[in-house]
Order: structure tokens, then sequence, then C-alpha cells
């Protein structure tokens, strides 16, 4: 590991690479702004990541024909680029990404990582974020690193030595974070009836966000909770402090939380680090259904932009406009189902902030579909809890209609009639 300037570290880097950047709140802030200072420099580079923080300054106009942006999942900080047609989305199961890099489907040049400074050892920490960033070292020509203090040192697969590290820059820069929100009453009622339908020893997969933070909120008085998720924020904290989640019913690494990224405020990687107690690994094998299917009672909250009267589920895009990604949505819900006891669930409430019902006769036009109506059993709103495991359509429009928002059920009943004559 050669320690230069950010100017130094990506210097070697030529025209037609690709490269790869970490991922949420690892996002290498420094690196990425060296990269695209070098842009008159440089052309035909393709980027990929997942969900990125801070600035994407690659995705800007002045920079087409430089960097061409692949995100497996898109943030707000690419939505308009990917709208202006100078980025692409690649939609993709979370668990399969380290295989694009493994069979070099994608045979990345570089790999632009944040990790915690090197220990006694020479050893170094991918902290909050291994998910498929593992898979792109161990297959990168060029691995350049940010050398941060503030990323917590995290036990797991994120473990990188110096010498598998060409350049490296050292950085005080600050962890991105992500602020709880105040939960509305919409949100603390979606919460509690998911509770309804966690059973004690459940092991639990949830994101980020109010409605996964309300269920969290909603679980003080369950009893042996684990955890194996692909990300986790600070609302898990209080659980885990009280016991509430001790991780002893798991059959998968009983004992430990287990992740593959997280994102929160000071206090969650606080806790994270050099905890023994989580255990962060690569998201093919967290996200593998094999592996999720061995726990006990796997529940799996996530969440939907808006769900058909079948029970199709589009949860990355609004109508033709992208605006996140597959993600490990599909991972879970079928590892979940799979599951003895296992229950998936899609929570999100009936209408949108302007009115909209989320509950619809038929996807918008463009809407992907993330979950098949095959593969979903529970929908939950604030207005109650829809079943639609082994039920024919009819039912199916039944179920769902009577948890929508009450000023659309007349015109989602008579879609219904209409689509199914009864």
């Amino acid at each position: 590991m050669k320690l230069v300037s950010a100017e130094q570290s990506v210097s070697t880097i030529q025209s037609g690479n690709k490269i790869f950047i970490h991922t949420a709140a690892a996002t290498p802030t420094l690196l990425v702004e060296a990269l695209t200072n070098r842009s008159r420099e440089l052309k035909d580079i393709d980027i990929y990541h997942l969900h990125t923080e801070g600035p994407a300054p690659y995705v800007d106009a002045q920079y087409e024909g430089i960097f061409q942006t692949h995100a497996f999942f898109v943030g707000s900080n690419v939505r308009k680029a990917i709208e202006a047609g100078r980025a692409e989305y690649v939609p993709i199961f979370l668990s399969e990404i380290p295989r694009l890099f493994h069979r070099r489907i994608i045979d990345l040049d570089v790999a632009l990582i944040r990790v915690s400074p090197p220990d006694k050892h020479g050893y170094c920490s991918l902290g909050v974020s291994v998910d498929a960033t593992r898979a792109a070292i161990q297959n990168a020509d060029l691995v350049i690193a940010e050398l941060n203090p503030n990323m917590p040192r995290t036990h797991g697969d994120g473990i990188i030595h110096q010498n598998d590290i060409d350049f490296a820059i050292e950085s005080n820069a600050p962890m991105h974070f992500h602020e709880p929100a105040d939960l509305s009453e919409i949100e603390k009622s979606i919460g509690r009836y998911c509770a309804t339908l966690i059973e004690d020893g459940a092991t639990l997969q949830m994101g980020i966000g109010a409605i996964p933070d309300a269920v969290l909120a909603s679980l003080t008085n369950h009893k042996n909770l684990g955890i194996h998720t692909e990300m986790f924020s600070d609302g898990v904290l209080p659980l885990l402090e009280s016991g509430v989640v001790n991780n002893s019913q798991k059959r998968v690494h009983p004992g430990k939380v287990v992740a593959t990224f997280a994102m929160g405020t000071q206090n969650l990687y606080d806790y994270m680090d050099d905890n023994p107690l989580i255990a962060m690994l690569d998201v093919a094998y967290v996200n593998d259904t094999k592996v999720i299917r061995k726990n006990p009672k796997v529940t799996a909250i996530n969440s939907a932009i808006e769900v058909d009267l079948t029970g199709q589920i589009c949860a990355d895009s609004i109508g033709m406009k992208q605006y996140s990604g597959v993600g490990g949505q599909m991972d879970f819900i079928r590892g979940a189902s799979l599951s003895d006891d296992g229950k998936p669930i899609i929570a999100l409430p009936s209408t949108t902030k302007n009115g909209i019902s989320r509950i619809t006769p038929f996807l918008n036009q463009g809407a992907g579909v993330v979950t098949t109506r095959a593969h979903t059993h529970y929908i939950v709103t604030e207005y109650g809890i829809a079943n639609l495991y082994g039920k024919g359509l009819r039912d199916r429009a039944k179920e769902l209609i009577r948890i929508a928002h009450p000023d659309h059920r007349e015109t989602l009943e008579k879609a219904a009639y209409q689509r199914f004559k009864n």
C-alpha cells in the first residue's frame, strides 16, 4: 500500500476503465471528487455502484462521454441523470451483484473504497458496508482506499490487509449519516399491525426508514428476536440494549446480528465499532435464500410504491421514472416464504402524500414488478392486514380493497368487478 495524495491515488486510472464505488455510508467522497477532477484526461469510464451517499458529480451533464454510470440501486444523487439518459439503472437482485464481478460479466479494473486505518497487524475494515464491495475488491486490478478513522471497525467478511490495497489516502471526513425521522400516526399504525404478525423467536429483516422504525418501536414486549438482514439502522439499538433482540433462536449465526451494510447516526456507528455481536458479511451469503430460510420464523418487512389488485408489487419505480432498485426485497421475500413459519410482509401507506391510492387496479404504465403476485403473502397498510397467500385473484382484490383508503374503495370495487366479474 502506497500512501499518496488524493490526486496521485487516481492518477493510474485510465480511459476505458471500469470502476466500482463503495456503498452508502462508506462512499469515499474524496476519491470520487479526485476522480471527477481528472475528467479532462479521461473518456469512456464506466462507473458501477449500489446506493451511494453524498455528491455524485460524475453524472453531471458536463461529463457526458467521460463517465457512464451504471447504478444497481438508484439514490437521489443519480435519479435526474438516469431520467435524462446520462446514466442507467441495472435491475438485479442484490444477492447476485457479486457474481457479476466473480464471473467477469463486469470485469472491474478499479475499486474505490473507504476503510478504517490499518490495525497493528496491518488489517483494515470495510466497516459499515461489506455488501458487494468485498467481491469488487477481490476482482479489481487496482484497489484505492480512503483510510478514515471515523469508519467503525466491524467483524466478519470486511477485513482487508493493507497489502491488498494499492494506493491509499488519509482522510478525516465525517461518515455519511441518516437521522431517524419523526413517525406519523399512519406509520405508527402500520408498525403496530406488522408487530402483530411477528412471533416471539422470529428472525427479522427490515430496512431503513419510518416504517421499519415504527415496526421496531412496536416490538418492546416481544421476546427472543433475532436479526438477519441486508441492512439495519438505529431502530434496532433499543431492542438490542433491552434484550428483546438476543438472536438466541437463530440457527444461522446464533447470538449475532447478521447484516451486509448499515447506515444511521453516530450512535449506531459507535455501537458497531469492534462489537463482536455484529457480523458484517458478504451480500451473496447474507441474501442467499438457502441461508435465509434456515432461520426460524423469518419475518421480512419490505416497502412498496404501489400494489395492484392481484398482488403485484412495484417497489423500484414511479411509472417510468426509476426511483430506487430491486435491492434485496425478492431475496428476503422468497427466503421468508421458505422459512419454517416465515412471513413475507409488504408494508406501505394506503395513499401517497397527495392522496393517490397506492393500491391500484393496475400498476402504472412502465412500473417495474419487483415482487410477483406469486411471491406476495401479507400486505399491510394503516387500515389493516391483507393475506393474499393461497387466494385467487378475486379474493385477493377483496382483501386489498379492505385495507385501502376508504376514499378509494368504491373505485377499486368497480375496477375489480369490471375485471373479475364478481
